[in-house]
């Protein structure tokens, strides 16, 4: 059996986080030997960079290379773009590498010293999608710097992000909430090990458990923490779960996000960022209601406060999220298929999570009180796209290797998302994919007699027993104050029209 040692490694790009991996790899010699780097700039082919000679250009190096079952490639240029990544994963495994490695491109790396265990086997949403704006991200952590910081959610897919973008803020505590003990374990393991390989500034962490649904004790725990800063990431996000699971949805996402709303006042946050998603957006699912509703609540609470910022940060769906299509076609391509697709014409906004995280924590630091900020998602992807990338990734052909069967819509999905509504107008904002949207009438949802209608049938009350947990009553409320929770017709027949008005009014935006 090979051991640690006799591994071989490659580190392709001899910029700095190349050299980076390097000098770790050689002070901590367990982790094998850097054969080479392989590169394509010309003013470094036939150096040596720490006494490691620099081959290339990668292309031609890559075919004479004679690879060993211990060799491994590690691909260290974190501003490559996605389709100079595509081009090395295919240069690399023709080349015989069984084992590619990445440092995956997030801001953290490019402004600093890069670390080998940042580094991870590639993956196909590495490939996918467009190439992540850089961002400064110091510059614009800089408003965290000695701040005590909580992450509600923070051992979710964006939470745990934001908590890992969040080392290099410079903040003195970070306070891990969520309700689920073994997702705030494994984060704060992650954090803490991150900590010790010299990743980030060593904020003081704080794993916190507790129930956003428990006003009296988010007051409490609000009062005993006394955080600056909160970014808001927890909710039910799984929309036919939801469908079946209305209360539930409303209970946690809304009633939750309320109690949270009242504590960070009474508290005296001075930040809080709430995070919303496109399906918000004229939605036809209880989810999505929940999401808009929540918005409604933070824009609200922000016009009866002073000397504070409440905002909120839409966008639309994150690549390799728990629950998201890219792991579950992960798994589909694995056992053999069939890759299962909602419909031919589906299509989603993507976009990484780091960047999404990345670009959370610089509207956090500049977005303005009461405004709803959009990350600006690029051009939506059709699904049946994405798999058969995904099956070509995993050297198969699409129908002939692995099939793929379409299901049709489950309860709650449409076929298009939209980013904003009729009611709202994107602005540019002077920050690359950063838009504020601005609202052109007020809300229409009248939120405390919504808020009135939902209390009795989420929590018990004596007065009106037949309401509570009435899952029929709750959809009529939804329906009643939310006019697009009564489109059942999920498959429109004006998708394609919707989709292409969308792509206009975007050209707008950004030309």
């Amino acid at each position: 059996m090979k051991t640690q040692k006799s591994r071989r490694l490659y580190i392709i790009g001899a910029g700095f986080a190349g050299r980076s991996l390097a000098i770790e790899i050689m002070t901590k010699a367990i982790f094998g030997e850097v054969v080479a780097f392989l590169d394509d700039d010309p003013d470094k082919i036939g150096r040596s960079i720490e006494r490691i000679p620099v081959l290339g250009p990668i292309r031609d190096v890559a075919r004479l290379l004679r690879m060993n079952p211990a060799d491994e490639a590690i691909i260290a240029i974190p501003s490559a773009s996605r389709e100079y990544l595509k081009e090395l994963y295919s240069i690399l495994k023709r080349a015989g590498f069984e084992k590619i490695s990445i440092l995956p491109g997030i801001s953290q790396i490019i402004e600093g010293d890069a670390h080998l265990i940042q580094t991870r086997s590639i993956d196909p949403q590495d490939l996918l999608g467009r190439t992540p704006v850089a961002i400064q991200l110091k510059q614009s952590l800089a408003y965290l710097r000695g701040k005590r910081v909580m992450v509600t959610g923070a051992g979710g897919s964006i939470g745990s992000e934001i908590c890992r973008q969040l080392l290099s803020a410079g903040a003195s505590r970070l306070y891990l909430f969520g309700h689920g003990e073994n997702s705030i374990y494994q984060i704060d393991r992650e954090l803490r090990l991150l900590q010790e390989e010299g990743v980030g500034e060593k904020a003081s962490l704080v794993q916190v458990i507790g129930d956003l649904k428990d006003a009296d004790y988010m007051d409490y725990i609000m009062g005993h923490l006394r955080a600056d800063v909160v970014f808001h990431t927890a909710a039910y996000k799984h929309v036919p779960m939801m469908e079946e699971n209305p209360i539930a949805a409303i209970e946690n996402n809304v009633l939750g996000t309320e109690n949270l709303i009242n504590a960070v006042i009474q508290q005296g946050v001075k930040r809080f960022v709430h995070i919303t998603t496109d399906k918000a957006v004229d939605p036809v699912s209880v989810y999505g209601a929940s999401k808009l509703i929540c918005e409604q609540l933070v824009i609200e609470a922000a016009a009866a406060i002073s000397n504070a910022n409440f905002m909120v940060v839409r966008f639309g769906n994150v690549l390799g999220s728990r629950g998201s299509i890219v792991p579950l076609f992960q798994k589909q391509i694995e056992k053999g298929g069939p890759v299962t697709v909602t419909h031919p014409e589906m299509r989603r906004w993507f976009m990484t999570i780091p960047e999404a995280c990345s670009l959370v924590l610089k509207a956090g630091g500049v977005g303005e009180n009461g405004k709803l900020y959009l990350l600006d998602m690029g051009e939506p992807v059709r699904i049946r796209d994405l798999a058969e990338q995904m099956i070509r990734f995993y050297g198969f052909e699409p129908e002939t290797d692995i099939k793929i069967e379409y299901t049709g819509p489950r309860p709650g999905e449409r076929i298009d998302e939209e980013l904003w509504s009729e009611d709202e107008e994107p602005q540019e904002t002077e920050y690359s994919r950063i838009l504020r949207l601005d609202r052109k009438r007020p809300g229409s949802i009248n939120l405390t007699r919504l808020m009135a209608a939902i209390k009795p049938i989420c929590r018990f009350d004596p007065q009106k027993p037949k309401m509570y947990r009435n899952n029929e009553l709750l959809r009529a409320v939804l329906q009643n104050a939310i006019p697009s929770m009564g489109d059942v017709d999920i498959i429109r027949e004006d998708h394609t029209q919707r989709h292409e008005g969308a792509k206009e009014r975007k050209k707008e935006i950004v030309t």
